[in-house]
This record gives structure tokens, C-alpha cells and sequence, in this order.
């Protein structure tokens, strides 16, 4: 995939407003059709768009800006840095569940209890954003609504995603088969 400048209308904007390059150049810098390109020009597409300097934010230098200039068959290049930025992490917070969907985290913790057993309590707390005391009350079925709580799927609810409940699943099974395969390793040693 061809990189392609960071605001690539913004970039095109600029580039049509103050240079001589050709519509085609500019569509093939910015990774955009060349139509969109004359309507940039023509003032019918990106009406309200500032421009921004490509040379300025470090994407083009100026002698390729010019090199493309004085030809039209040259392809400009995305000036690409050489410093790596580290990638940065985000810190992860709590997570929180509307008022309105709070009273399905019963529903969903009695589903995940159920239909996966092999669940910490810690894995459910990540998916539902509920308490241990919760969880524990559930199982052992001494939640004071436990006469009403209908078991839910917490990707339904919209309590998590489906992609988080299947990584945590997988990663659960994996531990599940990891201890029964110590356990089987125990009892043939024994046996033997």
C-alpha cells in the first residue's frame, strides 16, 4: 500500500492552491481520484478544508515539490522520516456501564458462569465491569434478585465485545488444557 500524507485533503487543498503541479500528480501524492482533485480546484469538493503544507508538516522537501514542477511525468514522493516514534500506550481505565445497563451485569455474570466455568472471576470483573462479591453471590445463587436474573449473553447486552469474550474464552481453555495436561503428567508418574 502506498503511504499517503496524514490530512490527505487538507494536503491536496495546498497543493492546488499553490502549485503548478497537475491534477494527476496531486491525486497520485495524496492517494485520491484525480476528479476529486479538479473539484478541490474548482472550489465544488473540500469547500471549508484549510490546506496544509505538506513541506511544513515534513511530508514533501521543496526540491521534490519542485522536481515534480518543471516535470509532469515525475511522481512525488512522501518524504518519510527516519526517527521512529515509539508507539504509544494508553493507560487503561475502568470500565464503565451506563445506569440503564447496569441491572444486565446479573444476567450476563449468571451467563458467563454457566457457559464458561472455566472463567476466573477476574477474566468476568474485565468483561462486565462488575465485583467479585457480585460474581461469588451469583454462583452460589444467594443474590438478593436471583429469582429474576435470566442468563444473557454479555456480547448482546453490549456489556463487551465479541472479540474481547472470545480472546478471554481462548485464553481460559488454553490455561484449562495447560492444567490437565500437568494433572494427567501427575497421575502417569504416579501410576508408573
Amino acid at each position: 500500500m502506498a503511504q499517503t500524507p496524514l490530512m490527505p485533503k487538507a494536503t491536496a487543498v495546498w497543493l492546488v492552491e499553490n502549485t503548478a503541479l497537475t491534477f494527476d500528480q496531486i491525486a497520485n501524492f495524496c492517494n485520491i481520484h484525480p476528479l476529486e482533485v479538479k473539484g478541490i480546484a474548482d472550489g465544488d469538493v473540500a469547500q471549508g478544508i484549510r490546506g496544509m503544507d505538506p513541506i511544513m508538516s515534513g511530508e514533501l522537501t521543496r526540491i521534490e515539490l519542485e522536481s515534480a514542477e518543471l516535470d509532469v511525468n515525475h511522481e512525488l514522493k512522501l518524504n518519510i522520516s527516519p526517527i521512529n516514534l515509539p508507539e504509544i500506550k494508553t493507560k487503561k481505565q475502568k470500565k464503565y456501564t451506563p445506569l440503564s445497563r447496569r441491572q444486565d451485569r446479573p444476567s450476563a455474570i449468571a451467563w458467563l458462569v454457566r457457559n464458561h466455568p472455566e472463567l476466573r472471576d477476574s477474566e468476568v470483573i474485565k468483561l462486565v465491569g462488575t465485583t467479585k462479591t457480585t460474581i461469588d453471590s451469583i454462583r452460589s445463587r444467594s443474590h438478593w434478585n436471583i429469582g429474576n436474573i435470566q442468563p444473557q449473553d454479555p456480547v448482546v447486552l453490549g456489556l463487551c465485545s465479541q472479540i474481547e469474550l472470545d480472546r478471554i474464552v481462548l485464553k481460559a481453555s488454553k490455561r484449562q488444557e495447560k492444567i490437565s495436561q500437568k494433572e494427567n503428567k501427575t497421575l502417569q508418574s504416579i501410576d508408573n
